[in-house]
């Protein structure tokens, strides 16, 4: 039972397409329409509703964004619908409205169940609903990396743990095998830092600088330095507040503020506004007192010691040449100490730390090895059945003595490889194995890459039966194939059609098809059309059924809708199809 089922598509402005909705349902759909009719813009459509890479050239010219809108039923239990209902995403009724605007000028947006949302989260939803193929991916199948990527999807979790395991230690072999490279090959650059490193801590330590020493010493030099300035200063100073003791007759101003304070200390009972004042002058008498015993006290202790300040600057001058060198102040540089050390120590430990890494790095290979011999074990055993399995759809689709057979193989290295199988071979991210998949299309045949022994029409069966055979093991709920009957006709189109309805007993099946054969096995036909003006629109995606898809099918057989032999093949087929099911 299906429980994903894409139900409609709105396309808009998009290619030759102007306002069209495309109305879909569980089973086999069907589209067909003249070549250019815009069959291709469905496959297109449905890619950019699922996260496909956008392009502005998509956008119909005069139209300013191109939109498609899509509408599916889904489970609400389903993955897609948890991680759609996480990003903000509305279900209604089990539907979920998805939508991608693409404007003339390249930008795209995307929405989700009405919420707004990184176009990535689009791509995250398609691996769980739907399975895109087109003539592109026919032809990644030829490519050995898609086909190792097929048979590991089929192993599933036989190869999917050891895969995780192998691709942790290898990200973790990456990483040490660089940071080696950088310590072995900046060795010369790491030893000459070492020293500079030394010397300058070497000279800090000699200097034995103290946070702070260079602001005391420049102010200790610049007071050494005006010694008889500053003690004649305080002299004169003294002389002013307490006065001279060889000149008895002169004025001080100690001597002033104490007469000041006799004069109104004799009244002040007359009124309390005087008595403030007088004690204001008493305040300033006591004030003026210890002035002057600090001014007599700091002309005593002034001493213009020339020895002194010689050895302040040439002290000074040490700690110029660190700050010159290693920090604007003495406190910048005693920073710079701790962090030269800390990084000395650092240097110092290299080889230490290559010796470890060395180990570590030999372990991991080790380990990769096993891993690697454990994921070739997995892939040989998935390989036998997943050829077997594809060999037996072949039979189904009109190959009945093609045989198809993977090579599991691995390339011999005398490089930096890993041991497998006791030979050492290379290696890289996904393993040891070049995964290459083989196909004998008759008996006598000798098997050869799909990529040269395959025909265009033949390489459209093996995909198919490829994925009919992911939908018995790994099943997507909605496959959608443009035109994977390319070069094939007679019975093995019929049998191709045969083969999409059974796939379709088990999912929901859009085919876009040139073939009445394939037409004819589905369970729902719809036909894109051209107005005069050379777009499609609303109108032009039409549902075929009854006289209708006779009309359809002659055309599609002999490019005459009223001819009575195509009718009458076209009759034929429909029942065969019926029959055949």
């Amino acid at each position: 039972m299906v429980l994903h089922v894409l139900e409609e598509m709105r396309i808009r402005a998009l290619g030759v397409i102007d306002d069209a909705v495309v109305e879909l349902s569980p089973g086999f759909t069907a589209v067909t329409g003249e070549t250019g009719a815009g069959k291709t813009m469905v496959v297109t459509s449905l890619g950019l509703l699922l996260g496909g890479r956008a392009d502005a050239a998509l956008v119909r010219i005069g139209a300013k964004a191109a939109v498609v809108e899509g509408r599916l039923t889904v489970d609400a239990r389903s993955a897609a619908a948890v991680r759609a209902e996480e990003a903000g995403a509305e279900l209604e009724d089990g539907v979920l409205l998805i939508s991608r605007t693409l404007s003339a000028e390249g930008r795209s947006r995307a929405h989700v169940g009405g919420r707004s949302v990184p176009v990535g989260l689009l791509g995250e939803l398609a691996d769980d609903l739907v399975a895109v193929h087109g003539q592109t991916d026919q032809q990644g199948l030829l490519r050995p990396a898609r086909q190792r990527q097929a048979l590991d999807r089929y192993a599933g979790a036989a190869v999917a743990g050891p895969l995780e395991k192998y691709a942790g230690a290898y990200r973790r072999l990456r990483a040490v095998a660089t940071e080696l490279e950088e310590l072995t090959t900046r060795a010369r650059e790491r030893a000459q830092e070492a020293d500079l490193l030394r010397f300058g801590l070497e000279e800090v330590a000699d200097a034995e600088p103290r946070p702070g020493e260079d602001e005391e010493l420049a102010a200790e030099a610049e007071r050494l330095g005006h010694a008889e300035a500053l003690a004649s200063a305080a002299a004169v100073a003294h002389a002013a507040l307490a006065g001279n003791p060889e000149d008895p007759e002169g004025v001080d101003a100690a001597t002033l503020v104490a007469g000041a304070h006799r004069a109104v200390e004799a009244v002040r009972s007359h009124d309390q506004a005087l008595a403030g004042l007088a004690d204001r002058i008493g305040e300033v008498g006591i004030l003026l007192s210890d002035v002057a015993g600090d001014l007599a006290g700091y002309a005593d202790n002034l001493d213009a010691d020339p020895i002194r300040l010689s050895a302040v600057e040439e002290r000074r001058a040490a700690l110029t040449q660190l700050t010159r060198k290693y920090g604007e102040t003495i406190a910048d540089v005693l920073v710079w100490a701790e962090q030269g050390a800390a990084r000395l120590a650092e240097l110092d430990g290299d080889d230490d730390r290559i010796g470890e890494l060395t180990a570590e790095h030999d372990a991991l290979r080790a380990e990769l090895g096993e891993l690697a011999q454990s994921l070739t074990d997995a892939r040989t055993e998935a390989a036998g059945r997943f050829a077997e399995a594809v060999t037996a759809e072949l039979a189904s689709l009109a190959m009945p003595h093609a045989r198809v057979t993977f090579a599991i193989r691995q390339t011999e290295t005398e490089g930096d490889g890993i041991e497998v199988g006791g030979r050492p071979v290379a290696f890289g991210p996904h393993g040891a194995d070049e995964v290459e998949l083989l196909l004998a299309p008759h008996p006598g045949a000798p098997p050869r890459p799909i990529a040269k022994g395959a025909s265009g029409g033949e390489l459209s069966r093996v995909m198919l039966a490829v994925e009919v055979v992911f939908a018995g093991s790994d099943p997507v709920p909605t496959y959608l194939f443009d035109e994977v009957d390319a070069g094939v006709g007679g019975k093995a189109a019929v049998e191709v059609g045969r083969r999409l309805a059974k796939l379709a007993r088990s999912a929901q099946v859009v085919v876009v098809t040139h073939l009445p054969q394939v037409a004819a096995f589905a369970d729902r036909h719809l036909v894109v059309e051209k107005t005069n003006d050379g777009s499609v629109t609303r109108s032009g995606v039409k549902i075929m059924e009854g006289e209708d898809r006779v009309r359809e099918l002659s055309r599609m057989l002999a490019g005459q809708e009223d001819s009575e032999l195509a009718r009458a093949h076209a009759e034929e087929l429909l029942e065969a199809a019926r029959a055949g099911r």
